[in-house]
């Protein structure tokens, strides 16, 4: 009769602590139990190529990362994209969204911007035109511009930090909400603060991998 390898009985094998999520990778339960989650805005600057955005919603979607809003334009680098993201994580799940995009060869550099950053967002929030005074008083309340109307309906489109777009919305929702759009957060550091480093000062995907290969390579369980 064959025997295996020397060892344990299945019974004695030590079990790794901590669930799985849906990609089968485990979480590790002093993580979730000992950090809270807090929202904050990391900025990423990347290479303005074909496919980038794709590379980087794939990343999110494989790691279960708590990502809010995520948006993407040119810069003033025809060369350069900015993405933005706005995502909810304890702080070594915020880590660790920051760690994985400097994997991504298209990333230029990454960094969490300050709490005090300019963020903006804009919304197109379409209501029942039945009371046109009172809706346009509200929207001056919120510095709204009336972009399309109509007997039936007007199109308000609203600007501002995130808590000013939600409270206009509960606002305009005594009209009945028909629509709404919102263009998720974009951001820029303050004053003489970059929001990114330059391209001479990034560091690369590829020190980026040698770095956290040197100092944890247990990062990506």
């Amino acid at each position: 009769m064959k025997r295996g390898l020397d060892g344990p009985t299945p019974e004695e094998r030590p079990t790794p602590a901590g669930r799985r999520n849906k990609q089968g990778i485990r979480i590790d339960p002093e993580v979730e139990a000992t950090h809270e989650p807090r929202r904050t805005v990391i900025s990423a600057l990347v290479a303005h190529e074909p496919g980038v955005l794709s590379d980087v919603s794939g990343l999110f979607s494989r790691r279960q990362f708590n990502i809010e809003s995520l948006t993407v334009g040119p810069t003033a680098n025809e060369d350069r994209a900015r993405i933005t993201i706005v995502v909810e994580e304890p702080d070594p799940g915020i880590d660790q969204v920051e760690k994985q995009l400097r994997k991504l060869v298209p990333v230029v550099s990454v960094r969490e911007l300050e709490p005090d950053a300019m963020r903006r967002e804009l919304a197109l929030i379409k209501v029942r035109a039945e009371r046109p005074d009172q809706v346009a008083a509200v929207a001056d309340m919120y510095d709204g511009k009336t972009v399309d109307s109509s007997p039936e309906t007007a199109t308000i489109e609203v600007t501002g930090a995130r808590r000013k777009i939600e409270a206009a919305i509960d606002t305009f929702s005594q009209f009945g909400i028909l629509e709404i759009s919102r263009t998720g957060t974009t951001a820029l550091a303050r004053g003489t603060d970059r929001t990114a480093a330059t391209d001479s000062t990034a560091q690369t995907a590829d020190e980026a991998n040698r770095d956290l290969q040197h100092t944890n390579p247990a990062d990506d369980d």
